[in-house]
């Protein structure tokens, strides 16, 4: 089979950590999916990988470069930012089988507000968004966002020149937590992972920088927190790889939802048991199985990416 994969930092050119961790997820997927026998090809701005085809591009080409190559491929799949993923799954998605979630549920899961209110609406535990005149300290974070960019607690008298690109909700205490499945016509869970969280005080703000993961995380309720992770899935519409934040405080608590690969699935690859590649595929073409096997643990930080790829 024909494969596309795409990844916005590494197409554009983009640099920094989000280039390595863009790199790192593409190389990821390429493996596996090489791994399997299939022709994979992707988008790069010149970094090259030790498996697939390069296509060239660049920030002016690269919509029209995943235009072209994904009516030449079987199947395709696109990570980038949550303000532009809906629209470039649009763009797979009209040149042949996407196998990540539909750019519905992308845009859905990518607004923090929207995505927070529909989920409180379903009775799926969010922490509870904050509206002028609270008292205290709460978090804000960007409406469109990924990671931990950008997210602080605060006073909510500083809240008011950003209320409209932010989203503020209750602070939850806890164990900062992310569920990695793959999802269609049923759902996978495959690992409960442990975020490793920096917490920051700057002045009268707590800034949040995650750093890392640990792969598996092994918890007598993680079967709980799958549960929650299986209906949030469900009740957005999700598809493919999908990596859920939560916070585990009296209960478990959803704060994002990613419709996409994440950082996660460097640990994931090396202790999954067969190739996430053959999932994403069989979840399209196939059936999935009940369950996978995870072989021992894997932990790294932003800082071993280089190292990983």
């Amino acid at each position: 089979m024909k494969i596309l994969l795409a990844e916005y930092a590494m197409g554009i050119g983009l640099g920094g950590t989000l280039l390595l961790e863009g790199r790192a997820m593409l190389s990821t997927l390429t493996d596996s999916f090489t791994q399997l026998g299939h022709e994979v090809t992707y988008l790069t701005a010149g970094s090259k990988l030790k498996n697939g085809t390069a296509i060239i591009s660049d920030e002016n080409t690269f919509k029209s470069a995943l235009e072209n190559a994904a009516k030449n491929n079987d199947a395709g799949l696109v990570i980038g930012p949550d303000e532009l993923l809906g629209n470039l799954t649009e763009i797979i998605e009209s040149g042949t089988v996407n196998l990540g979630c539909s750019a519905k549920s992308v845009r859905l899961c990518a607004d923090k507000l929207m995505c927070t209110q529909v989920l409180d609406s379903n009775s799926i535990n969010t922490p509870k968004i904050v509206n002028e005149g609270h008292e205290g300290r709460y978090v804000i974070k960007p409406r469109f966002g990924c990671a931990s960019e950008g997210v602080r607690m605060t006073f909510p008298e500083k809240m008011e020149a950003e209320k409209e690109e932010y989203i503020a909700t209750e602070y939850i205490e806890g164990e900062h937590l992310s569920v990695s499945l793959v999802c269609g016509q049923s759902v996978l869970p495959l690992s409960l992972n442990k975020q490793l969280i920096e917490i920051i005080e700057d002045n009268e703000d707590t800034i949040f920088d995650y750093k890392g993961n640990q792969v598996p995380y092994r918890t007598d309720y993680e079967d709980e927190v799958f549960q929650i992770a299986k209906r949030t899935v469900e009740t957005l519409g999700c598809n493919g790889y999908v990596g859920i934040d939560i916070v585990y405080g009296d209960r478990p608590y959803v704060i994002d939802v990613n419709p996409r690969p994440t950082t996660a699935i460097f640990g994931l690859v090396k202790t999954l048991k067969g190739e996430i590649g053959e999932l994403l595929l069989m979840n399209m073409f196939g059936k999935l199985p009940d369950s996978v096997i995870l072989e021992g643990e894997c932990s790294f930080t932003k800082d071993d990416i280089e190292d990983i790829i």
